[in-house]
């Protein structure tokens, strides 16, 4: 299998998801997976594939600005990034060539586009993967080459072109499998978390990596209020912590025991999440697909500035399902709390959001994924 795809963590963690589902399932039958994992030399898969002991080869690749105003999108930077496209599509032909894969699996950035065309050009089966409920750039261009097409949802198939619906499948989206067995009291224990509260409800507050000032201001303001109604855990960033240390510093001793900040969040994240009851972050695809499949009621502040606003597209999908709260646009303290609220004093209230968010989970979309590349690869 050749993988192609990432950039972001939203694309490069599905691939590994896929590729280690892949590996257990062929090696079950006495089989061995040969993957090449085809990224960019700035992208976060030049770091995962390499670590994962997977081979890794790069392409030239081209990243489009995308504006509202079409006069922008003629800028030199995209001019220049686009006359790199045809040459990264030469290099990618020549290891599809030569590698001859028995499929190829795409799962969007930019890097996927050269590499997805170079498939069709070798007539070998391509499997795209579309993490969010709209298809992004990159599979939008790769659709119409595809032998499948994977989505993360049913909502998807409606917004497919006519063309490719019949070879679309809904999988869900690749959730790693350590995310799904977490122990509250592991957490517990591992955080040394004493001045928690066990009888109140613990929200989880995380910004990605890197944190978010956003979803950070928003929280350190009504740290007085929450923590008077809930534990939390705030993963913060790490560039973030000192100001939030400073910002606690005030409250009441029994209240600032029941705030744990940390700037990152590592291998300790799904005993976190076995203790959460609510969770406060962004709505990237891989967030959504990990809350839902262990049922977690969610509060989502979604990133403005992702591409395509697929953030807000992601959260209004499941406030429509109950399944969550979104606060799009200008989100200020009385919108927070009025989200909250319910959540913490109500246990009915969190229970029903909690069943919605695990109706639309699929922690078995690494396991369906591997059944449509088997199926592509054996034509």
């Amino acid at each position: 299998m050749l993988v192609t795809g990432g950039g972001t963590g939203g694309h490069t963690y599905p691939a590994l998801t896929a590729i280690r589902a892949l590996q257990t399932r062929l090696a079950a039958d006495g089989g061995k997976l040969d993957v090449l994992w085809v990224g960019t030399a700035e992208g976060l898969e030049a770091r995962i594939a390499p670590a994962e002991g997977i081979p890794f080869d790069t392409v030239a690749t081209g990243k489009i600005r995308r504006s509202a105003n079409p006069l922008k999108m003629v800028s030199p930077a995209n001019m220049k990034d686009m006359a790199r496209v045809p040459l990264g599509v030469a290099q990618a032909r020549k290891i599809v060539a030569g590698f001859r894969p028995d499929v190829v699996l795409a799962t969007g950035g930019y890097v996927a586009v050269p590499a997805g065309l170079a498939a069709r050009m070798c007539r070998r089966p391509l499997v795209l993967h579309e993490q969010t409920v709209r298809l992004g750039l990159a599979n939008r261009k790769l659709a119409g080459s595809a032998t499948r097409i994977a989505v993360s949802s049913e909502s998807t198939v409606p917004l497919l072109p006519h063309s490719v619906r019949s070879v679309a499948v809904v999988t869900g989206n690749p959730v790693r499998p350590e995310v799904l067995i977490g122990h509250a009291d592991k957490a517990v224990q591992a955080l040394g978390l004493t001045g928690f509260d066990r009888r109140l409800p613990t929200v989880y507050v995380t910004g990605g990596a890197q944190g978010a000032q956003q979803i950070n201001d928003l929280i350190a303001h009504a740290l007085p209020w929450l923590l008077q109604r809930a534990n939390v855990i705030h993963q913060c960033g790490p560039g973030n912590v000192v100001g939030l240390i400073e910002h606690a510093a005030g409250l009441p001793d029994v209240l600032r025991g029941r705030y744990y900040l940390s700037g990152f969040v590592g291998p300790e994240l799904p005993d976190v999440l076995a203790l959460a009851d609510v969770v406060v972050s962004r709505s990237g695809a891989g967030t959504l697909a990990e809350l839902t499949a262990l049922g977690k009621p969610a509060v989502f502040v979604p990133l403005a500035s992702s591409a395509g606003n697929e953030q807000a597209h992601n959260a209004r999908h499941l406030e429509e399902a109950g399944a969550a709260v979104a606060l799009v646009g200008d989100v200020g303290m009385d919108r927070l709390r009025h989200a909250l609220e319910p959540l913490l004093t109500d246990p009915a209230r969190r229970a029903e959001m909690a069943r919605a968010a695990r109706a639309h989970g699929r922690p078995d979309a690494a396991e369906r994924l591997v059944d449509v590349l088997l199926s592509a690869a054996s034509g």
